[in-house]
């Protein structure tokens, strides 16, 4: 059963990266920023969890450079916003459908 938000500890046992490693992340990466709940924990949405996966294989796998990784991320956001906005769909909508292709590549690169 999907939830709506995860914990840093459901998250790293998801994406296999060590809670430090994530909470570094977050210092790195713009785009990965969670939420945090009243008692100030972190809370991820899988919009969140696609894009650890994203730099897990970047960073980790293809053994990029978190500057490299970074700059590779914002061509692909460009890349997708540049198409998705030639569509007459609301911001939202494209934005959802952006992160649903992510989720589908990575599926695919699993498979």
């Amino acid at each position: 059963m999907k939830k709506l938000y995860y914990s840093i500890g459901e998250v790293s046992e998801i994406t296999s990266v060590e809670p430090h490693v994530l909470r570094y992340w977050e210092t790195i990466f713009k785009d990965l920023s969670p939420r945090k709940n009243k008692a100030g924990n972190r809370t991820y949405r899988e919009q969140d969890i696609t894009l650890i996966l994203k730099l897990k294989e970047l960073v980790q796998n293809k053994k990029y450079s978190t500057a490299g990784a970074q700059k590779i991320l914002e061509e692909q956001k460009s890349k997708d916003e540049t198409s998705l906005e030639s569509s007459k769909l609301p911001a939202e909508t494209r934005k959802d459908l952006s992160e649903v292709r992510v989720f589908l590549e990575k599926l695919m690169e699993k498979l």
